[in-house]
């Protein structure tokens, strides 16, 4: 017999939030025509998803995959980290040392 293998959504958003264990919440932005105008409006939705490791900071950009719901409210998992996003307060190569 051939196993079946789901298709589950995919999203690429921000982290916005990584003050929960184990948790993230997801801005995934979408650009939208007006109803009535037509104009392009941004609308964005946010998503809490599921990071077993808590190795995303804020300002990370992830891809999320859909799961089975594990709380009430958490029905995403954290599939890859696409781009880090930089400390803040730290130069880049400066190691530590003062000029």
């Amino acid at each position: 017999m051939e196993e079946r293998t789901p298709h589950r959504k995919t999203r690429i958003g921000t982290v916005v939030s990584n003050k929960m264990q184990k948790t993230i919440v997801v801005r995934v932005d979408r650009m939208a025509k007006h109803a009535l105008y037509g104009k392009p409006v941004l609308k964005f939705k946010k998503y809490m998803a599921h990071d077993e490791e808590n190795t995303c900071r804020i300002g990370d950009q992830v891809l999320i995959e859909e799961t089975r719901p594990l709380s009430a409210h958490k029905h995403w998992t954290l599939k890859e980290v696409l781009r880090r996003a930089p400390i803040l307060g730290v130069e880049a190569g400066a190691g530590g040392e003062e000029a």
